[in-house]
């Protein structure tokens, strides 16, 4: 891991001096800025991007916060937002206009897809591939963005972002992927010509599952321009509170990915190895082009993945994760609890896949818990 990412999880940006000594930043939970003097207000509003006027717009706490975002990503600059769909929403509306498409890459998030359908009635569509196909063949004049999932948050697919961006400069096409699963340390698409980077930040950079949050990380342009559209009008601006929780969640993000990956890696090769399962998803046993991608793109590896069994149904997935007691059902991932679930409904529609959210629990008492959903399968 990045020494100079430790440093700027723990102390970069913070100016403790500035306030006193204060080890954990102060949180401005104020929504107004006041100011000295009519004129120095009116130079202010001005330049609203640069100075501290109403909390929908700059805050000092979530400055902060979006100062380290955009230092880990080795980007330019960030946009900070309430939730990850908040951060979405705001860059899709604020890039894409009648007439324009977006060729998704991947399996994307469920209410991303659902977010573009809507956008149909503005005269925007989209379509999806796989990151082994061939993006040449899929895109369109009227093309204006590829979104990409790598590694994805289902099949944990993989793409390869380098000839991907290369591609789309080429053609004056920008390109946004979601980074949540890797996390900055991890994974660092803009040093892979990549355009835009999106996080959940509710997830392991937030770290504890108490707090939702999204950020944006790209050239000051592009954010300049998200920050006066999407971010100014749609108003999913990001709480000081919340950016003082997903700040504490950084100073432990180092450590915390390195024992996600620990306990990850061994779950990973206790199920490719297990006679019930038919595979593992998880990029550490990615093989051919796609085991390329990995060892170029990633730096290590997180704790989501998810399986597949020989004969699935729905009764047997559920006999699975119905038996599991330490890891519970639920939503989301990133934070210290193990989690399971499946997007298998009842009737048999979904994918028949067990995903899996492996926490900081110790790995003994981790894998002794699958064992229980596994003997638990024909019940």
């Amino acid at each position: 891991m990045d020494p100079q990412d430790r440093h700027i999880c723990s102390h970069a940006f913070e100016h403790s001096q500035d306030h006193h000594g204060a080890v954990a930043p102060p949180v401005y939970q104020t929504s107004i800025f006041t100011f000295p003097d009519l004129e120095s207000f009116s130079r202010a509003q001005l330049a609203e991007r640069d100075h501290f006027i109403y909390s929908r717009g700059l805050n000092p706490t979530v400055k902060l916060l979006e100062d380290k975002l955009a230092a880990l990503e080795r980007g330019q600059a960030c946009k900070a937002f309430a939730s990850g769909m908040g951060a979405i929403s705001a860059t899709l509306f604020s890039l894409l206009k009648h007439g324009d498409h977006v060729l998704r890459i991947n399996q994307t998030y469920g209410p991303s897809v659902e977010l573009l359908d809507h956008m149909a009635r503005y005269g925007v569509s989209h379509d999806g591939i796989g990151g082994d196909q061939d993006v040449s063949d899929h895109l369109r004049p009227e093309t204006r963005l590829i979104y990409i999932e790598s590694p994805s948050s289902l099949r944990m697919e993989l793409a390869n972002l380098e000839a991907i961006s290369a591609i789309a400069r080429k053609r004056g096409i920008l390109t946004l992927i979601d980074n949540t699963w890797a996390t900055p340390l991890f994974q660092k698409p803009l040093t892979h010509g990549i355009d835009m980077v999106v996080h959940s930040l509710s997830k392991y950079i937030g770290g504890h599952s108490d707090v939702v949050g999204g950020a944006v990380i790209a050239d000051a342009e592009l954010i300049d321009r998200l920050f006066a559209n999407g971010h100014q009008l749609l108003g999913a601006a990001l709480s000081p509170h919340s950016a003082s929780l997903i700040l504490r969640g950084l100073r432990t993000l180092p450590v915390r990915m390195a024992e996600h990956q620990r306990n990850a890696l061994a779950v990973a090769r206790f199920l490719a190895d297990h006679p019930q399962v038919a595979a593992v998803h998880h990029p550490s046993l990615a093989k051919g082009a796609a085991a390329d991608w990995a060892a170029r793109q990633l730096h290590g590896h997180s704790g989501l993945l998810s399986l597949a069994l020989h004969h699935p149904s729905y009764s047997r997935i559920a006999n699975f994760i119905d038996a599991l007691e330490l890891m519970r059902i639920g939503v989301s991932w990133g934070g210290y609890e193990s989690l399971a679930l499946s997007p298998m409904r009842p009737d048999g529609s979904g994918q028949p896949l067990i995903r899996l959210a492996i926490g900081l629990e110790h790995i003994d008492d981790i894998i002794d818990d699958l064992e229980r959903g596994f003997a638990a399968l024909d019940r």
